[in-house]
């Protein structure tokens, strides 16, 4: 089953267990999927709706930040459980250790050796690491091992 069929019984059984809040979530990020689905005029792989799914997961971080900031408990909870959910369909991230041992083959593989190097380095990286890791937590690994 694919990631869009999964989404879909997912989204049944939520109804089917009046979950509105688990509904709800999932009905925005088939909506995601299906605007991205009508602009390219086909129907989505699997590796494109990761690539959706973490955009939604990314867009709910930076408002969780701005809603903590606000003082908006309430809101900042809504994002967080809106989180949780999305991240089910999310390959196994990648922890901190798995992150610096990809960087350092990659560093060999590139022979990337200093800042000026880290463009090509992250254009090398970047595919290993889609969807399992946050790009912001990459690329500040890579900073600190091209000191």
């Amino acid at each position: 089953m694919n990631l869009a069929d999964r989404l879909n019984e997912d989204m049944k059984q939520a109804m089917r267990a009046q979950d509105k809040f688990r509904l709800t979530t999932i009905r925005m990020v088939r909506a995601a999927v299906k605007n991205q689905e009508i602009e390219l005029r086909r129907p989505l792989e699997d590796n494109e709706v990761i690539e959706i799914l973490s955009r939604e997961v990314k867009q709910r971080k930076d408002s969780l930040q701005e809603f903590g900031k606000a003082g908006r408990d309430d809101l900042a909870t809504a994002a967080a459980s809106e989180i949780d959910i999305i991240s089910e369909y999310l390959p196994t991230q990648l922890g901190e250790e798995e992150i610096k041992t990809l960087v350092k083959q990659t560093i060999q593989e590139t022979g990337a050796s200093s800042k000026a190097d880290m463009g090509k380095l992250m254009g090398a990286l970047m595919p290993k690491v889609k969807g399992r890791a946050d790009g912001k937590l990459v690329n500040q690994i890579v900073q600190q091992l091209l000191q």
